[in-house]
């Protein structure tokens, strides 16, 4: 049987609407091209997540309208990238409320970040990166010059927290197999593990066990904890792991575990742990 496939063309015209609003942000807004990229992967999140056809109804907005529902979106990103929680519980996405027909904030975008960064990672590679790339060759200088199948560089990638773009100069009769990653991916894809991973540290003096972790963190978020390990320091003296890596099942028991900030203080059998997102060392 011959093999499907679908050319970047069929791709411009399945996200005609989104590519739209991009366009409008770059070109009509003259707004920066990361930033906007950043925009449209947490738009599309909303749509996928909960809120279907939230792109055609920002189409339908005046460019003033569209600047200040963009002005809001860029506040969540600011509030994402924060080691604590908006001082606000609402009313700082007043125009993202009215579009979403339900109050929404910057907050609610915090304490569910972990979930919303991971899903924005994957949205920003498998659309963004290949629905836009015309329109991003039309305000990023030097891209028009790239020859063909090689990266363009966007500045602002990789970001700190959303990490890179991969952004290919294709042509548009350029061909992807239907079963390519690119279209393979499920819609509850599972995150990596190191996504899925907090780091614990322990008082001195009071170790805690793999099985207590495991009793303390199920007893808040029901069967969560996919695996502990005890971390021993090279440097510390102490015969006792004053530290773990716990994975958990989902982001959402991330999310849960840090809720308020980027360290959560638990208690167990009179022993204090502290959890914070694992930041695996680079190489």
């Amino acid at each position: 049987m011959a093999s499907i496939s679908i050319t970047i063309d069929d791709i411009y015209c399945f996200y005609s609407i989104d590519r739209e609003v991009f366009s409008r942000l770059v070109l009509n807004l003259a707004r920066d091209p990361s930033q906007s990229l950043l925009i449209m992967a947490m738009w599309l999140l909303l749509e996928e997540k909960k809120f279907p056809s939230i792109i055609k109804r920002i189409s339908s907005l005046s460019n003033t309208m569209l600047h200040t529902l963009a002005g809001e979106a860029s506040t969540c990103l600011r509030a994402i990238d924060g080691r604590l929680p908006p001082l606000f519980l609402g009313g700082d996405m007043p125009l993202t409320s009215s579009i979403l027909d339900r109050n929404i904030s910057s907050r609610i975008f915090y304490e569910n970040r972990f979930t919303v960064i991971s899903g924005m990672k994957n949205l920003l590679n498998k659309v963004c990166a290949i629905a836009f790339t015309d329109i991003l060759q039309q305000v990023i200088p030097g891209s028009s010059t790239v020859i063909f199948n090689s990266p363009i560089r966007i500045l602002g990638f990789p970001h700190p927290t959303f990490g890179d773009i991969t952004v290919i100069r294709r042509t548009q009769d350029y061909a992807i197999p239907f079963g390519d990653e690119i279209w393979a991916w499920p819609e509850n894809i599972e995150a990596p593990v190191n996504e899925r991973t907090l780091f614990l540290t322990f008082s001195r003096g009071y170790p805690v066990t793999e099985d207590e972790i495991t009793e303390l963190f199920t007893s808040h978020y029901g069967d969560c904890v996919e695996n502990v390990i005890l971390v021993k320091s090279a440097a510390s003296h102490s015969e006792h792991p004053l530290a773990a890596r716990m994975v958990v099942r989902s982001l959402s028991t991330v999310d849960r575990i840090l809720r308020m900030g980027s360290i959560a203080k638990y208690k167990i059998n009179d022993k204090h742990v502290w959890a914070r997102k694992y930041a695996p060392r680079a190489n």
